[in-house]
């Protein structure tokens, strides 16, 4: 994403554009960070400079009152609080970078504190409902294969649906029955799969995968890479082919529309919990950096909960 000013653009005596770019390219090749991430970074730091650049602003020379400004600008928009947070942080991620690097003196707007936000729920599926979006697929076809056996990896794994348009057949490991995932910051984790799912997916790749790719008349892959989930067309999936094809599963199934495929990683971590998993387990399972971060979801467990006083305390019948 190129993030220097277009021709006509007056020049200013710090390149904040050029830095920005830099920034950019240092958390994409060194941190490791999700092009999603990247390109969200990019996007609100290219806003912030746009805003020094309008205002006449030394962006060196921001501090505390400067960034909350800022903030407050996007308040005036009606800018949702949390991506008001989300500015707040990738300013702050960049000022960092730029004290590291010599670009500025000091870093006072890392004494910012990030506003403190709800914690909303993640939404859950029933058991029902989760029974009814594993059995749309239509199996007799090679994409209702294809799309059976993304359905049993999302609720067999927890994965992330930009994890799951990842995976390579090689990806999984038969013989330890285990998926290699690769997470945010190309974090690597081993989550391990019950035998449906694996069943499952071995039927695709056995009979509805070569079917999609004879249809398309194209290669299987290349340098030894085989894409787990491919199109009508033979190619790899994108997170968002795979987000369409849920979309339209759920509906088949009664779901509501509003039930997006992340739903799926939340039903896993709930279904953990309530089967008596330990928070530590369903954090490395989740890929999340941080316990605070998995913790929410025992607010979705109350009968967990109410099971562990009854066992753990001497009065507790």
């Amino acid at each position: 994403m190129a993030l220097r000013p277009v021709w006509g653009r007056p020049a200013i005596a710090f390149d904040l554009y050029g830095a920005v770019d830099s920034f950019i390219a240092y958390i994409a090749r060194v941190e490791g960070l999700s092009s999603n991430t990247v390109i969200a970074y990019g996007s609100r730091l290219e806003r912030f400079a746009a805003w020094c650049e309008r205002g006449d602003i030394d962006a060196r020379t921001a501090d505390v009152r400067t960034v909350r400004m800022y903030l407050a600008e996007l308040s005036r928009e009606q800018v949702a609080p949390r991506t008001i947070a989300a500015h707040l942080s990738a300013i702050r991620s960049f000022y960092r970078w730029m004290a590291a690097e010599g670009l500025i003196d000091g870093d006072a707007v890392s004494a910012i504190a990030s506003p403190k936000l709800p914690r909303d729920l993640p939404g859950v599926l029933t058991t029902q409902q989760v029974k009814a979006l594993l059995a749309a697929p239509d199996v007799s076809t090679p994409a209702g294969l294809r799309d059976a056996a993304m359905l049993e990896l999302l609720y067999a794994s927890g994965a992330r649906i930009s994890e799951l348009a990842a995976l390579n057949v090689e990806s999984i490991a038969w013989s330890e029955r285990t998926l290699r995932l690769w997470g945010k910051g190309s974090k690597e984790r081993i989550v391990p799969l019950y035998r449906r799912a694996l069943d499952v997916t071995r039927r695709y790749i056995e009979e509805g995968r070569p079917e999609l790719l004879a249809q398309a008349k194209c290669g299987d892959g290349t340098n030894g890479v085989h894409p787990l989930f491919i199109s009508a067309r033979g190619n790899r999936m994108s997170a968002a082919m795979l987000r369409r094809r849920f979309h339209m599963l759920a509906t088949l199934a009664g779901i509501p529309s509003d039930i997006a495929p992340h739903a799926m990683r939340h039903t896993f971590a709930t279904d953990l919990l309530e089967g008596g998993a330990d928070l530590r387990s369903v954090q490395e399972l989740l890929g999340h950096a941080s316990l605070s971060t998995t913790q929410i979801y025992t607010h979705l467990t109350p009968d967990r909960l109410k099971r562990a006083v009854t066992q753990a305390l001497p009065r507790g019948e």
